[in-house]
């Protein structure tokens, strides 16, 4: 289980465009990240470390990328949330 999550200006600028409902939403997924660690796909390549989560909100996929640092099951272990959007163009915004 994860003790800290902190987020990028990135992450923090898209979950500011949503509505309430929707950021209970995306806080459910957090929590839900949180107590499995591993639950996302691991990317491979570019994207080494890294992992995106796949969600709906209002039927619609949304992609959450977050980085584990420390091991998951250490009391340091940390997630950083990286990026939150739709798949176009997620990947290519996600590498710079």
């Amino acid at each position: 289980m994860i003790k800290r999550v902190s987020a990028t200006p990135t992450f923090e600028k898209a979950v500011k465009k949503l509505h309430s409902k929707d950021k209970k939403t995306v806080d459910s997924a957090v929590r839900n990240i949180a107590t499995q660690p591993g639950i996302g796909n691991a990317k491979k390549g570019d994207l080494t470390g890294v992992y995106v989560y796949k969600f709906k909100i209002n039927k619609q996929e949304v992609l959450m990328s977050y980085q584990i640092l420390g091991s998951p099951g250490s009391v340091n272990a940390e997630m950083v949330l990286l990026a939150l959007g739709s798949h176009e163009n997620f990947y290519t915004k996600l590498k710079r």
